[in-house]
């Protein structure tokens, strides 16, 4: 049985983002953070609707993005 997608917003992410060692690099407009992370030079685009929840497909793309699997998400959370 797998384990329940989590529901997640945009301020939930970024938390996420910030413990993984991102930091804030740019904003495309009012509605895209970039986060980037100098140790590995991996990037992550956060879609900001404050909340809203994050719908899952995106989401987990996002989590991808962060490097980690959705239970270390969930953890982080």
């Amino acid at each position: 049985m797998t384990p329940r997608f989590p529901a997640a917003t945009s301020d939930d992410v970024l938390r996420v983002a910030r413990k993984l060692g991102f930091e804030f690099s740019r904003q495309a407009g009012t509605s895209h953070a970039v986060y980037k992370r100098d140790t590995d030079n991996r990037r992550v685009v956060v879609h900001i609707h404050s909340g809203k929840t994050i719908k899952r497909k995106t989401l987990l793309s996002i989590i991808k993005d962060l490097g980690i699997t959705i239970d270390e998400f969930r953890d982080l959370m």
